[in-house]
């Protein structure tokens, strides 16, 4: 091995599944699947299964400051993905400790609604991650129902609302925002990576699966992942999509819970 390789290495901020499909849990298999060293900061552990959240035990925002600098004082990190965040408190803490390194690719997963359904982000904490954590991301990556909440309006229904939105987001202090359209009817599933500079479109075909568990979770991480190896954000967003697809497609061989199952994050090793 070359000792002047560096390792690449991501940090993942994110609550705990039990289940093993969401969350610190997918995030660490996605950067393990693409090559990518992974470190974590819990911020909330939970009781869930495929079937749904049965409860949520947030960790002390000041517990989950230490762990972020515990990280990022020793470990050279490539980029850092954040997901579940939980409350206001918790937001305000990672906000704090992030804006000390500017330096580092950062990927906002706002996380609020679990596949399921479960609300994962308490009401008061939409403004403080708009106010303290937007303004500090590379990218955000929200669902077409989570930019509707971030934007307190109607969820988009076309492309062109799609990219309204994201550029409304822009507006809000993000650098770019990955609109993605899974929820808008059709033959493909198209995402929206939208700049000051212009938009670009990333399509994949529809799969009909149950196994969605951890999808928004997935693909973020393998964003990160992607930028932790020093690719550019349209060649991460490229990567993490194919990725993603290929995992929900072989998600069909993994038989996991009686609900909606998780992907594949491992389909290339077996």
């Amino acid at each position: 091995m070359n000792p002047h390789l560096q390792t690449p290495i991501a940090l993942t901020i994110a609550g705990s599944d039990s289940g093993g499909g969401a969350g610190i849990q997918a995030d660490l298999k996605t950067f393990s699947a693409l090559g990518v060293f992974g470190t974590s900061a819990i911020t909330s552990l939970t009781a869930q299964n495929t079937m749904g959240v049965q409860g949520v035990l947030p960790i002390p925002p000041a517990f989950v400051q230490q762990q972020i600098h515990s990280v990022l004082s020793d470990i050279n990190v490539g980029a850092i993905k954040s997901g579940m965040l939980a409350t206001a408190e918790i937001i305000a803490a990672v906000a704090e400790s992030l804006s000390a390194y500017p330096q580092i690719p950062f990927v906002l997963d706002p996380v609020m609604v679990a596949t399921s359904g479960d609300r994962l982000l308490a009401e008061d904490a939409i403004h403080t991650l708009i106010g303290t954590l937007l303004p500090l991301a590379t990218l955000v990556t929200p669902n077409l129902h989570e930019a509707a909440v971030l934007l307190n309006t109607r969820m988009a229904q076309n492309r062109e609302q799609m990219q309204l939105q994201g550029e409304q987001i822009i507006a809000l202090g993000a650098r770019a925002v990955l609109m993605k359209g899974g929820h808008i009817d059709g033959e493909e599933a198209t995402d929206l990576l939208i700049t000051p500079t212009g938009v670009e479109a990333f399509s994949a075909p529809r799969l009909a699966t149950k196994n969605t568990h951890g999808t928004g979770c997935t693909l973020a991480s393998a964003i990160a992942a992607g930028l932790a190896k020093q690719l550019s954000l349209s060649d991460s967003v490229k990567q993490a999509k194919q990725y993603l697809h290929q995992a929900l497609v072989h998600s069909e061989k993994l038989h996991i819970g009686q609900g909606s199952g998780p992907v594949h994050h491992f389909y290339s090793f077996y």
